[in-house]
């Protein structure tokens, strides 16, 4: 464990985003082991442009094209190419580099996230339809590649850690864990009235407005159980959902002697940034620490199946193969 030997050649899609931001603080307190291929945004002109002052990517693109006149005006002079459109995320995606952060919120993350699996890279993915669509063929592809995926989501991190490859085929369940969102105690008549800010103000995490309003719901969790089913190559009936409020617990992986490893860690997404970033390795940095006993203890708790359908509908979908 330490810093990495030599500098990692890095793209981040989608860097303007919660998980893009997160991954360039790593990066800052790691000491800046990277040298930037590419960054793409969406349509956040200012703060991609600031981003690419600051870091000097080859090339910033943003998706929106009617940002690049502006994108381009700010980084006049910087040596930084612009470029713009779906197809320039795309391309920029393909570029030839050690790590791509896949973190592009949505379909839209699709074709860039392909494009740099089938250039070989290691792939940090965060974004969670690109694997609940097209799952195995993007896994398939990777082993093709020579590249790799590795999750970033923090239960996806957490069972990638816990899981011996060695030891698969003696994998019982795996338990994602779920903070229950802003919802987890109201009622159904409370929730049909909740408002998008409600929705929005998740009480341990720091994401994007989809996100956030995912988890509120736990849809983000159905879509998880996907993503697991996927990643882990576990049917629909040996994953389950608790909800841990702490957010402490990220995950568990359950074995057939009756054993459950946990991964534990304070809710920062630079820490399972960092897991992906460093892999095969662990790397060092000023991470938050877990303090067990100030924390005091852990709850847990079944999700109600009638407030939280998502659930059950994500293991049918499983089940029926769509």
């Amino acid at each position: 464990m330490g810093p990495l030997s030599a500098p990692r050649t890095v793209s981040i899609l989608g860097s303007t985003g919660s998980v893009g931001v997160s991954t360039l603080e790593l990066f800052e307190a790691l000491g800046r082991p990277v040298r930037l291929r590419a960054l793409t945004g969406g349509r956040n002109v200012a703060l991609l442009a600031k981003q690419a002052l600051e870091w000097r990517p080859e090339v910033a693109v943003i998706a929106d094209p009617r940002g690049v006149d502006e994108l381009a005006r700010r980084l006049r002079g910087s040596g930084v190419a612009v470029e713009a459109g779906e197809g320039a995320v795309k391309a920029a995606a393909a570029l030839p580099a050690d790590w791509v952060m896949s973190a592009i919120v949505g379909i839209a993350g699709l074709a860039p996230t392909l494009a740099a699996i089938e250039a070989g890279a290691i792939v940090a993915l965060a974004n969670k339809e690109s694997l609940v669509c097209a799952g195995p063929a993007l896994l398939r592809r990777a082993r093709l590649s020579g590249g790799a995926v590795i999750p970033v989501d923090s239960e996806h991190s957490a069972i990638f850690q816990a899981l011996d490859p060695r030891q698969a085929a003696q994998v019982s369940r795996l338990i994602l864990t779920a903070s229950g969102g802003p919802f987890r105690t109201w009622s159904a008549e409370r929730m049909a009235a909740a408002t998008p800010e409600e929705a929005l103000a998740h009480p341990n995490w720091d994401m994007g407005r989809k996100i956030s309003v995912d988890s509120a719901t736990m849809m983000n969790k159905g879509l998880e159980m996907i993503e697991a089913a996927y990643l882990f190559g576990v049917d629909a009936d040996r994953i389950d959902v608790v909800v841990h409020p702490e957010s402490i617990i990220h995950s568990l992986v359950e074995y057939a002697d009756g054993s459950s490893l946990a991964q534990l860690g304070p809710p920062d997404m630079r820490t399972p940034i960092a897991v992906a970033f460093a892999w095969p390795d662990r790397v060092a940095w000023p991470a938050p620490r877990l303090d067990l006993g100030r924390l005091g203890r852990l709850t847990f708790e079944a999700p109600d199946p009638v407030r939280f359908p998502a659930l059950d509908l994500a293991r049918q979908a499983l089940r029926t193969g769509g």
